[in-house]
């Protein structure tokens, strides 16, 4: 981006470029996006702009969801009762019933892995390596942190691990002293740390097979076991080396992947599979022997993701195929089982809770509470694939997610819940805009799904849903590049087509409507800002000079004079993927391609305006808006499906 701006003031050129022509000492400023110029015209009687960080700060709130499609073991109960599990770069601590969330916040990239300390108040957490905005490569770390004050205790690892932590696992027989971590290297390095140095002890090729879980033995430090695909290993550390010996299957069939296993009261190393076995290994191997298989216990339909030895020595298992969670004896004879509900997937993740109490993780990015015996309700839920749709409620704090899933999701911002989802027939469109003004949130939306349902207009993706301001008037906008516009009746129960905005030469992007609910302004795929005369016929205002002085109901257009500033140097144009002006007009919010929300003062006039950065979400952020009351802003995470939700710091508390 270079955009031609004076020190302090725009720069006066007759007429500017693109649609002013003609108008004398129209003043315009000019920014190039991949080579294409775009002019915007300067509002009459501006004074002076100045770029300045704005007073207000934003502070994470909650965070909506739970990486459980693809993770494991990553769900704990620490000693002070919070449940600890991972989405995006954050990690989560969730106490329960009062339901209050702290966050975690050192990781730069997403978090892949995690282990509770044997005392269950140190936490380690591992991430992806990921890349800056650069596309220069982050090294992947490992943090051992303190859950009871947020505080880092030992950075292991910088400059050690390749493309990502993939496990890691505290020891136990010596109270925790050392850690051992697998890389997602392609040889998936093996080495253990000095928990309380962070220096390295041992290291070794592990594989070249994916490693999907490692542990110590929890009666003996020098003996370490990790399995995944096709494999089961027993390492011995001894002296700063670490030998492996391979597990054998002898007369049993050897499954492709070992998902999980745990230590039974014996001792006996449990492994599940994805033949849907549970393998009791009665002879771990030692010097000079070898590792040998004394049980087969047929478990479940497909693999066994998950176990979990409980307090009293039963075994708990959980299924991929037939989601089941089921309670073994010790010796492995079945005493009780219970199906999860379809809508929340397979189980990936089994912890005890207090008492009688379980917790499940589950593929579906659910976290579950209950017992065996009355069964299992949510607690924390999730989009479960690229999440871009966003509204905020025009009267309380509740908005509406949607994404490739194809769910519809409504979120109570104060009880911090699901409040409900709808599964659609087709994806919702990717940027919403604010509820019907009239209060009839849902049924607008309701029918807004069979609208789209039906597909009566074009054959392409519908980009942006916007209403005007007095909710007379629904604009969409779609990749065929036309915004079309439909007359709202019977309060927002009644739709039908007034018009449709032709000009675009290339798929819109955002759009906004006028204070007066008279006009539109828009963006395009090829960075276009056009203005449109909807109440006079949906037609193009071709004067774009005019248009300076014209107030806006909301702005969420990412190209304007009045948002300029917000674009880094050298943009390529997809580095912005939205933002929204706050409703007391003091702040603009914005969602970058680099995992960042940003907070600039409004106007943002200048070119190289500062901002607040904000960190936590591990994917594009594709999405923000400002609730209601501006007392909170929430912001989608893209491919992390993560939603969170901001609080907003006035100057005054920040």
């Amino acid at each position: 981006i270079f955009p031609i701006f004076p020190p302090f003031f725009p720069v006066s050129s007759p007429g500017g470029a693109g649609g002013g022509r003609g108008v004398p000492g129209g003043v315009s400023v000019k920014m190039f996006l991949r080579g294409r110029p775009i002019t915007m015209y300067v509002p009459s009687g501006l004074g002076p702009l100045r770029a300045e960080l704005p007073p207000e700060r934003l502070q994470l709130d909650w965070v909506y969801g739970y990486r459980g499609r693809d993770s494991r073991s990553n769900l704990h109960v620490l000693g002070s009762g919070e449940l600890v599990y991972f989405i995006a770069c954050v990690v989560v601590l969730l106490q329960l019933p009062a339901r209050r969330q702290r966050h975690y916040l050192r990781h730069s990239d997403c978090v892949r892995c995690l282990a509770v300390h044997p005392d269950r108040l140190r936490v380690a957490t591992g991430q992806a390596a990921g890349v800056d905005k650069d596309g220069k490569p982050l090294q992947p770390i490992v943090y051992i942190w303190d859950s009871a004050t947020l505080q880092t205790l030992q950075q292991i690892g910088l400059g050690s691990f390749e493309r990502g932590v993939g496990s890691l696992a505290f020891s136990t027989a010596d109270q925790g002293a050392f850690l051992c971590v697998v890389d997602d290297s392609n040889e998936h390095m093996m080495s253990v740390w000095d928990c309380a140095r962070g220096t390295k002890q041992a290291e070794v090729k592990s594989t070249n097979e994916s490693v999907l879980t490692v542990e110590f033995n929890p009666r003996d430090s020098s003996s370490i076991v990790s399995s995944g695909k096709s494999h089961v290993f027993f390492w011995s550390w001894s002296g700063g080396a670490l030998t492996k010996k391979h597990g054998i299957f002898g007369k049993y069939k050897k499954p492709k992947f070992i998902q999980c296993f745990i230590f039974d009261a014996a001792g006996a190393l449990l492994t599940g599979d994805s033949e849907g076995n549970i393998l009791t290994w009665t002879r771990t191997p030692g010097k000079g022997g070898k590792g040998g298989i004394g049980q087969q216990t047929r478990a479940h339909e497909g693999s066994v993701f998950a176990l979990c030895r409980r307090r009293d020595g039963t075994v708990l298992s959980g299924g991929g195929k037939d989601r089941r969670v089921l309670s073994w004896s010790p010796t492995l004879e079945l005493l009780h089982e219970v199906e999860l509900p379809e809508s929340f997937g397979a189980v990936r993740t089994i912890a005890e809770g207090p008492g009688e109490e379980l917790l499940v993780g589950t593929t579906r990015n659910a976290l579950l509470r209950g017992t065996l015996g009355s069964g299992f309700t949510p607690i924390v839920q999730g989009h479960t694939d690229e999440v871009w749709g966003l509204a905020t409620h025009p009267n309380c704090c509740r908005f509406l997610t949607c994404g490739h899933d194809r769910q519809l999701c409504l979120w109570d911002g104060r009880e911090h819940a699901l409040a409900w989802s709808l599964a659609l027939e087709v994806g919702g469109p990717r940027n919403w805009g604010g509820g019907h003004p009239r209060g009839v949130w849902s049924e607008v939306w309701g029918a807004l799904g069979g609208l789209l349902a039906g597909g009566s207009d074009g054959n392409e993706q519908l980009s942006v849903v916007r209403f005007s301001p007095d909710g007379t008037f629904l604009a969409i906008g779609s990749h065929d590049n036309f915004i079309y516009i439909y007359s709202v009746a019977e309060g927002g129960r009644k739709f039908s087509r007034f018009g449709r905005c032709t000009g675009h030469s290339s798929f819109i992007t955002h759009l906004d409507w006028s204070k007066d609910g008279r006009f539109i302004m828009s963006n395009s795929g090829d960075y276009e800002i056009l203005y449109w005369d909807v109440a006079g016929g949906c037609k193009l205002l071709r004067n774009r000079f005019e248009s300076r002085d014209r107030e806006w109901a909301s702005y969420t257009c990412v190209l304007g004079f009045h948002v300029f500033g917000v674009w880094p140097d050298g943009s390529d144009g997809t580095d912005i993927n939205s933002l929204c002006r706050s409703h007391h007009e003091r702040v603009v919010a914005v969602a970058d391609d680099f995992c960042k929300v940003h907070l600039f003062q409004y106007p943002c006039a200048r070119p190289k305006a500062p901002s607040h950065v904000y960190g936590g979400h591990g994917s594009h952020v594709t999405n923000v808006r400002f609730t209601h009351d501006d007392g909170h802003l929430v912001s989608l995470g893209g491919k992390d499906t993560s939603v969170f939700q901001w609080r907003v710091l006035p100057g005054d508390s920040a």
